[in-house]
């Protein structure tokens, strides 16, 4: 019975989720007040944000951001501190993608190399600076028994692996934060920090929302089982069953009901 000493329970953790106004962010920051739990929504200052948190009442706060943005990520973070204490929880969920292919020879028409550095910027270097900047907030908790202060957790995607024809730019950003996920881990390793990745299929996100319900239908098709689109509460649940268990550490998780991508 020893074991269980060990586990983890997000009941009183304070997480911080960008992208945390819609799709996975949002639901990962209702699970982690369902939980018992605090959020701060790390959000554009165009997106919902403000009324979502509202929604989930005085233990969940927004923070108006940009993940590019070391000011706003810090400010975010000041704003955790003035409001919870501390920041146990970093979970990045905000991301961006676009559908080119790297040349359009019906149009003799190049990738537009903005459009690419753009997707890098904010997925790879966004998200490693809401992970450097937590870090070092992270770093002034108390440690636990086995010394644990805290557990970060990004969000790649299988285009990492099975990328599609227009997704250079995605998967090219996807696959940096897989390669990113053990040497951070290892970077943080000493002081009781964990990083883990997880690496979704396809989910019912407002970007596959928007697709004719004929495509969505098909790409549900798609995966073996179960065959349908994944929900964003299996990703939260997921996010939570990561931070409950301290041995999950330094590893990609593919959440995708067993769908590996064809061309």
């Amino acid at each position: 019975m020893l074991i269980f000493s060990f586990f983890l329970s997000p009941q009183g953790m304070v997480g911080l989720v960008t992208g945390g106004a819609s799709g996975l962010g949002r639901a990962t920051a209702e699970r982690l007040v369902q939980q018992g739990g605090s959020a701060v929504l790390l959000d554009l200052t165009k997106s919902d944000g403000e009324t979502v948190a509202k929604s989930l009442g005085e233990r969940c706060i927004f923070a108006p951001a940009d993940v590019t943005s070391e000011s706003d990520v810090k400010a975010a973070l000041a704003l955790a501190r003035e409001k919870f204490g501390r920041v146990d929880i970093a979970v990045n969920c905000a991301g961006i993608a676009v559908a080119v292919k790297t040349y359009n020879i019906k149009k003799d028409l190049p990738h537009n190399l903005e459009d690419f550095q753009r997707v890098i910027n904010v997925n790879i270097a966004g998200t490693f600076n809401v992970i450097r900047l937590t870090a070092s907030e992270m770093g002034k908790n108390e440690p636990g028994s086995d010394g644990h202060r805290g557990v970060i957790i990004n969000t790649a995607s299988v285009a990492a692996f099975e990328g599609q024809v227009g997704q250079a730019a995605y998967s090219a950003s996807k696959g940096g934060i897989v390669g990113m996920t053990l040497p951070i881990a290892r970077d943080l390793a000493p002081i009781g920090i964990r990083v883990v990745t997880i690496a979704p299929g396809l989910f019912a996100t407002p970007l596959l929302a928007s697709l004719p319900e004929k495509v969505r239908t098909f790409l549900a098709r798609q995966v073996p089982f179960p065959s349908r689109l994944g929900a964003p509460e299996e990703y939260a649940h997921l996010v939570q069953c990561i931070v409950e268990n301290p041995m999950i550490n330094g590893e990609v998780i593919r959440l995708d009901g067993a769908i590996r991508m064809q061309p």
